[in-house]
């Protein structure tokens, strides 16, 4: 049975989704951890491993690592089409296209990423944050119903975005 969501609960949300991209695209770090739930799970499905940070920390040290990243800066990400159902009371599902530019030097500009957000959300003390947030890339059974797809093929990881170990 899924839960009734109000309209606050749904402009709450697509609020949640702006403060993610803000928060990580001005390398605003407190602002990215406190879109998590204190127990809240990133996973980046893209590259060969998928890449998993739980908890406060980790996802502290996941949106630092972003910060290192020699050609981070100027990425924006883009969250859109996106789809919210009520799963219980003070839970939801989300999905949604995530695109991602890179505005360095002249224009054009570079498409770095298209693929997908799969979110568990939760209501904590009256604010909605992930649980869960699953990022992919646009492939894999999100196209299975196209004759010949649906099989996800990893993308390899470029040097810059090497994953920096738990200490």
């Amino acid at each position: 049975m899924q839960a009734h969501l109000t309209p606050d609960d749904r402009f709450e949300i697509q609020d949640l989704m702006a403060r993610y991209a803000w928060g990580m695209d001005t390398g605003d770090v407190d602002a990215f951890v406190a879109c998590f739930a204190p127990d809240g799970v990133m996973v980046e499905e893209v590259f060969e491993e998928p890449d998993v940070w739980a908890g406060t920390e980790d996802i502290r040290r996941l949106a630092e690592q972003y910060r290192t990243i020699p050609n981070f800066p100027g990425r924006q990400h883009y969250c859109a089409n996106l789809l919210v159902t009520g799963q219980s009371e003070g839970r939801a599902h989300a999905r949604s296209f995530a695109l991602v530019t890179e505005c360095q030097g002249e224009p054009p500009y570079a498409l770095r990423f298209c693929g997908y957000y799969d979110d568990e959300l939760v209501k904590l003390e009256d604010r909605w944050c992930f649980a869960k947030r699953t990022v992919r890339i646009w492939d894999g059974t999100v196209l299975e119903r196209f004759p010949g797809r649906g099989q996800y093929v990893p993308r390899r990881r470029p040097p810059e975005f090497k994953v920096v170990e738990k200490p």
